[in-house]
C-alpha cells in the first residue's frame, strides 16, 4: 500500500538520534511499496537538513549522502499539488489551522484516498479530523 509521507517523519528516519522502531518500520514499508509526497517535498527536506548543517548537526557530506538515498527510493512527487494549492489546501489550511505546507500533505492523502505518515502534532490532529489513516503519529 502506497502511502503519502511527509518531512517530519523522512527527518526522523535520516536522523539517527529521531528513529524509532515504527520509523523504521515505516521506511521499510516506502522501500517496499513507494510513496507519494507533494511537490513542495524535495524542498522542505532539503531546506530541513541545510538548516541542519549551517547549525552543525550534520555536514554536508551527511546532507548529500542523505539525499542519495532518499533518491534510491519509490517515491513520487504528485503532479498535481500546484492545482489544488489555492483551493482544496488552502481550504484546509483554514479549516484545521495548519501551515498551507502541512495542508499539503493533508490535500494529498484525503484526495489520493491514502493513508499518512507525520509525526507533525497539528498535521496528524488535522488528519484524524478528516478521518485520514495515520500509519505513524507524533506520538510514535
Amino acid at each position: 500500500m502506497r502511502i503519502v509521507l511527509d518531512c517530519s517523519a523522512t527527518l526522523a528516519w535520516i536522523y539517527g538520534d529521531e528513529t524509532t522502531d515504527a520509523i523504521c518500520s515505516l521506511f521499510d514499508q516506502v522501500a517496499d511499496e513507494g510513496a507519494l509526497v507533494p511537490s513542495l517535498w524535495r524542498l522542505e527536506v532539503a531546506n530541513a537538513l541545510t538548516i541542519g548543517v549551517r547549525r552543525g548537526r550534520i555536514d554536508t557530506p551527511f546532507r548529500a549522502a542523505a539525499l542519495r538515498d532518499l533518491a534510491l527510493l519509490d517515491i513520487v512527487i504528485d503532479a498535481d499539488t500546484d492545482a489544488h494549492a489555492w483551493s482544496a489546501t488552502l481550504h484546509l489550511a483554514d479549516t484545521h489551522s495548519l501551515t498551507v505546507y502541512d495542508a499539503a500533505y493533508l490535500e494529498l492523502a484525503l484526495r489520493r484516498s491514502l493513508p499518512l505518515a507525520s509525526l507533525d502534532r497539528d498535521l496528524c490532529a488535522a488528519a484524524a479530523k478528516a478521518k485520514v489513516v495515520l500509519l505513524i503519529t507524533a506520538d510514535q
